[in-house]
């Protein structure tokens, strides 16, 4: 089935963020942790409408997003979700490798990555290497923090 990644609407702010706490979930975190990071996951107009943020679509619906910001560490994937079902068919990897063009186009050399661990797997398989740890709730979780060369095409590494 085809992909489409689009410009994401403030409109989509709701579907998106259904996106990411359903793929969050996927992980089989509690729900007591999914409450904890419920705002880190809600995507709203505002957050659409200051960022670039891409969705990716089959047959018009919404199946994954990713958002790039500018953070005091640089420019940051902050989001790149994939609703569980369609995960493993190829739109994770579609929205990086349009993440990595974006910046590409607009001179960004690196792109910063603070991974969720389940995800940190499918970012190293296109090139990211860890280069840290970043605090997380609860107290004392850690997350890696990932950098991907966005000049280098976003292709897996071969096994």
């Amino acid at each position: 089935m085809n992909l489409d990644i689009r410009c994401a609407r403030p409109e989509d702010a709701e579907e998106l963020s259904g996106v990411a706490h359903a793929a969050k979930a996927h992980w089989g975190y509690s729900r007591k942790y999914l409450k904890l990071w419920a705002e880190d996951l809600t995507i709203s107009l505002q957050f659409v409408q200051d960022n670039a943020v891409f969705c990716a679509e089959r047959a018009g619906m919404p199946v994954g997003f990713y958002a790039i910001e500018s953070t005091d560490h640089g420019w940051e994937i902050s989001h790149l979700w994939v609703r569980p079902q369609h995960m493993g068919t190829g739109v994770g990897k579609a929205l990086l490798h349009h993440a990595m063009g974006w910046a590409r186009a607009r001179g960004i050399e690196t792109l910063r990555v603070v991974s969720d661990p389940h995800a940190e797997g499918f970012y190293t398989k296109f090139g990211a290497r860890r280069v840290g740890w970043a605090g997380s709730v609860p107290e004392g979780r850690t997350l890696p923090v990932l950098e991907l060369d966005s000049r280098i095409p976003a292709t897996p590494a071969s096994s």
